[in-house]
């Protein structure tokens, strides 16, 4: 993708919302991230209405990259070769459908060939 330094995983989201210090500089880049991260933050019951607007305004500085033909095959692929579960097939099936490098604190991705994983030791 034009313009994009990297790719996040929805943990990563979280550590920024929270501040974590490890990814405080993190929003300072282009980051994209896969609609199902989006469905994963905003998806919680009783999520509260703060916390709502505190996730759009996260996302509006994020692309947001839509489930299509390339990564659900690529993500299907993933689930057959090895035991993923499905929301971490998509986000590693966008990475390496874009050919980003995808950012993390899941050290399962590490087990997936052909995606750069830059491992957050948090």
């Amino acid at each position: 993708m034009n313009g994009i330094d990297f790719f996040v995983d929805t943990n990563v989201l979280i550590y920024v919302m929270e501040g974590h210090p490890a990814v405080s500089g993190m929003m300072h880049c282009s980051v994209a991230v896969s609609v199902i991260s989006e469905m994963e933050l905003l998806g919680k019951k009783n999520i509260a209405p703060h916390e709502i607007k505190s996730i759009r305004n996260l996302l509006k500085d994020c692309e947001i990259i839509d489930l299509d033909n390339t990564i659900k095959e690529i993500a299907i692929s993933l689930r057959q070769q090895q035991s993923i579960k499905i929301p971490d097939a998509i986000i590693a099936a966008t990475a390496k459908s874009f050919n980003l490098p995808l950012i993390t604190a899941d050290k399962d991705f590490k087990k997936i060939e052909g995606i750069d994983i830059i491992l957050l030791n948090l």
